[in-house]
């Protein structure tokens, strides 16, 4: 029989897969011999086959429970029964990748109408036993049988108004005794449904509820958003309840053992006296500084220091730890990595690096490759923020960054204004789990509630997203859909602000940005990236800044100069469309003529500030419609500035139309058809160089001809480059080294890659055609449908995002096997957009390939991510 329950002395750390990253840290953490309350973790495979089996429990489950249930009582002396020793259980989710806030928690369960009798007896604190009771049935209600949280706290809310009562704690027990008999009321009112006083029946529904909250809504896009696999499920755990609600000597928190926002070595995190954990992440009280523990227990502050430490050299990382105080009395619920921003996490690498408790190949694995994008990104020019107007200075820089966008305050709005185009801000009390997809779709989320380790505040930093929380002198009405803010004007909805996550500020209007700032801790770790990484990583670039801005991320060349993208400058587009209106070659050699002296131009720019770096340039692309006018007016307007008539001109573009144009006559094709188009470019390119090379500076050129097909189109074509580069250099009495490759981007071309390696100097993989011609998906359309086929699971992955192993992986894999085998010399990089996503990298660095090329702002990530891969490789 399928063992399905682990007793937490039964686990450790390496067990991530089955017991989940909380259940496996619970049994680490006892076996250090840590105060962790006792208990049992129910494993992911039974989470699994639960959710095969339709939603139900399996027999080997359920006896397997009962019988740890037996034995947790006899290790505990406490039962769900006991008049003396009450047991009651925690019941919390525990995936192997850690899912903050995205699944469900039943704290208290076991009480019901006697047993909270017996707690109150037991502990001579009536308040104590109903306030723990009316928790658990909120929560439970909520969890298991859906009845709106707001149904719950909008009573709790008036009740307190009514009877005058600033806070949760001034509540009497006589109070939460009615509370709790009105929550019960609210049951039969939602659902006709009774709240279950039988502890098992409690049970077993809490565990069928956290399991089915792997599928909820929210955890689906939460896992769409960050990579996770929707097939790995969750675990449940089962843990002895203590009592952060149970006075003054009690408490509850979360901290960091460093700083999660930048990284310094300092104890980070917040408590509250007298509550329980949810009381924390929900943002619902203000919570103190952990600091202040020092004063108020410094006995168990000092254990509590001591304790993180030993958690972090012992996991060589950031943990974020969730603990409870129960008079006087420290105990852990869970350990983990925790969530930082991107300037944390390399500070945090670096320092653990410097302090001796990890390797430099072992820092590059604990930074998100998507974090990185985050410190690329501009802030708040100073300048600016003197003059703009402050809406509040009260906030928490919860997460670093400067956005600017209309104001919204849902997460139904914020993704519909998103979906419009339009940048917005969310602005709400607090936030919770329901509102990721409108945290996604925000440019940054403000919160009037909550502290540094709310829920909000956890979310956005491992979204990379700017977030300010406890903005307190701030009003927000979502139901006016306003904001007042001090000696200021009334904000509605639409109206423009900008956030300072960075510093906690909210101010008024759209403030001016300048470039992100690399820290020295971000040069080392990136130098560490490279020297560990195999691959190389060049850019796709063709504009100046562009250009500037990639080699300033160490781009070690480009490997995609698009220069269908010269054409399109008004003078040049004349001349372009002069050439294709041209009734015979002498007059698309005229044309040709005045492109080139732009052509000329432009490579100079680009081989110069290469400064001797391999630079690939791709002749032209697209079809030659593209570049022809499409509406009545343009087309009158050209017919003019060329001096031809619009009936020609519309005869001419009807010519040039095509069913299917990315099928049609375009790349190399238009070579074969017009052999002037290429020669005139590769003069432009070889006379550039030339120029350069009187100026002493050196180039690397290397000319991709694209979309090949056949052996012959890449011969034919090259034969007739190299006469013209031969002549060129004869005429000038110059000579440069130079390359031509072919662009890879049909299956055809994959299937007789090693016939073409024996005339190629170098490939480069165009993943974007090759995806589309191989699926036979239009990528322009895709969009329309593809996620649908994620969400059905008919895919994994939208296959224009992240490498499509099955299909186009192995294309590509043939391809360099067969062409490595002929020509073990020649070079081969990937310049479509899966060159910066970290997961096709991996594969792409198991292969024969020698370089990656992307966007320029996607250089730092990619070289992360090959140094990430590389170090995984070197551990095998």
């Amino acid at each position: 029989m399928e063992k399905l329950i682990y007793a937490f002395d039964e686990g450790n750390k390496t067990m991530k897969d089955l017991l989940g990253g909380k259940g496996a840290n619970l049994s680490e953490m006892k076996r250090l011999g840590l105060p962790v309350p006792d208990g049992f973790t129910i494993t992911t495979a039974a989470c699994i086959d639960y959710l095969k089996q339709g939603g139900q429990l399996s027999d080997n489950v359920t006896s397997q429970l009962q019988e740890h249930l037996n034995t947790f009582s006899n290790r505990t002396g406490k039962s769900f029964s006991s008049q003396e020793d009450l047991l009651l259980v925690s019941v919390r989710s525990g995936a192997k990748i850690s899912m903050p806030g995205m699944m469900d928690t039943i704290l208290n369960l076991g009480l019901n109408d006697e047993n909270v009798e017996k707690l109150a007896n037991k502990t001579n604190d009536a308040r104590f036993a109903y306030d723990c009771y009316r928790r658990l049935l909120q929560m439970f209600g909520d969890v298991v049988y859906g009845v709106p949280m707001n149904r719950f706290d909008t009573y709790f809310d008036n009740y307190k108004k009514e009877h005058q009562f600033e806070s949760d704690a001034d509540i009497t027990a006589d109070g939460l005794k009615h509370i709790c008999e009105k929550y019960k009321d609210i049951y039969m009112e939602y659902g006709s449904k009774p709240f279950p006083q039988d502890p098992y029946k409690q049970l077993k529904e809490a565990i069928e509820a956290v399991f089915k909250s792997w599928d909820n809504d929210r955890a689906r896009v939460y896992r769409d958003l960050n990579d996770i696999p929707h097939d790995i499920g969750t675990a449940v755990n089962i843990q002895e309840m203590v009592f952060g609600n149970s006075g003054e000597q009690s408490g509850t928190g979360v901290a960091f053992t460093r700083n999660p926002v930048t990284g310094e070595n300092k104890l980070f995190g917040e408590y509250l006296l007298n509550a329980q954990g949810e009381d924390v992440v929900a943002g619902i009280r203000t919570p103190q500084d952990i600091n202040t523990l020092k004063d108020q227990m410094p006995d168990v502050h000092k254990n509590f220091v001591e304790v993180t430490k030993q958690l972090e050299t012992h996991y060589k990382d950031l943990q974020d730890i969730e603990f409870t105080i129960e008079n006087g009395q420290l105990y852990l619920l869970q350990t983990r990595n925790g969530k930082r921003t991107a300037r944390a996490a390399i500070k945090v690498a670096v320092d653990l690096v410097n302090e001796g408790l990890i390797s430099k190949e072992e820092a590059v694995t604990q930074v998100d490759v998507k974090s990185i994008e985050t410190l690329l990104h501009p802030n708040f020019k100073e300048e600016s923020l003197k003059q703009a107007t402050v809406i509040s200075k009260m906030g928490l820089p919860a997460s670093p960054g400067a956005a600017t966008g209309q104001l919204v305050f849902s997460a139904e709005e914020a993704k519909e204004q998103a979906e419009s185009g339009n940048k917005v801000i969310l602005m709400r009390p607090e936030t919770s789990p329901e509102d990721i997809e409108g945290m996604v779709a925000s440019e940054a989320i403000v919160t009037t509630h909550g502290g540094m380790t709310s829920h909000a505040a956890v979310v956005a930093r491992g979204m990379g997203k700017c977030c300010v929380t406890g903005c307190s002198d701030v009003e927000i009405d979502t139901v006016n859909k306003t904001v007042n803010y001090p000696n200021g004007d009334v904000l509605r909805e639409g109206d423009i602000v900008s956030v300072d996550g960075s510093a906690g500020d909210l101010y008024l209007g759209e403030i001016e940005t300048v470039s992100a700032e690399h820290s020295d801790e971000f040069e080392q770790f990136m130098q560490w990236s490279e020297e560990t990484a195999r691959l190389q990583v060049r850019m796709n670039a063709e504009t100046p800044q562009d250009i500037k801005s990639g080699y300033e991320f160490n781009a070690k060349g480009i490997g995609l100069v698009r220069t269908e993208h010269m054409f399109f400058g008004a003078e040049r587009l004349v001349e372009m469309r002069r050439f294709i209106l041209a009734s015979n070659y002498e007059e698309r050699v005229e044309a040709l003529n005045k492109i080139k002296t732009y052509q000329i131009e432009d490579f100079e720019s680009i081989f110069k500030l290469s400064d001797g770096r391999p630079t690939i340039v791709r002749l032209l692309d697209p079809p030659l419609h593209e570049f022809l006018p499409a509406s009545e007016e343009d087309i009158q307007i050209v017919a003019k500035q060329l001096d031809v008539s619009t009936d020609y001109l519309k005869r001419r573009i009807n010519d040039l139309n095509e069913v299917n144009p990315m099928l049609g006559h375009r790349g190399c094709r238009l070579a074969v058809t017009y052999p002037e188009l290429y020669e005139m470019q590769v003069e432009a390119i070889m006379s550039s160089v030339f120029n350069l090379q009187q100026q002493g500076i050196e180039s690397q050129p290397e000319i991709m001809i694209p979309l090949v097909s056949t052996v012959e189109e890449f011969t034919t074509l090259k034969k007739q480059l190299i006469t013209t580069i031969n002549d060129l250099e004869n005429e000038t009495n110059s000579k440069v080294p130079y390359l031509i490759g072919t662009m890879i981007e049909t299956p055809r071309a994959c299937l007789i890659a090693g016939q073409l390696a024996q005339h190629c100097d170098f490939f480069s993989f165009g993943t974007n055609d090759l995806t589309q011609l191989t699926y036979g998906f239009s990528r322009d359309d895709a969009g329309k449908f593809i996620n649908v086929y994620t969400e059905n699971n008919i895919l994994q992955l939208d296959p224009f995002q992240s490498l499509d192993n099955d299909g186009v992986g192995q294309l590509i894999n043939l391809a360099v096997t067969n062409a490595k085998q002929v020509n073990p010399s020649i070079k081969i990089g990937v310049c479509g957009e899966l060159g910066g996503d970290a997961k096709s990298i991996h594969r792409f660095n198991q292969l024969s390939i020698d370089y990656v090329s992307c966007s320029p702002f996607r250089v730092p990530g990619a070289i992360l991510a090959t140094a990430q891969s590389q170090a995984e490789e070197s551990e095998r």
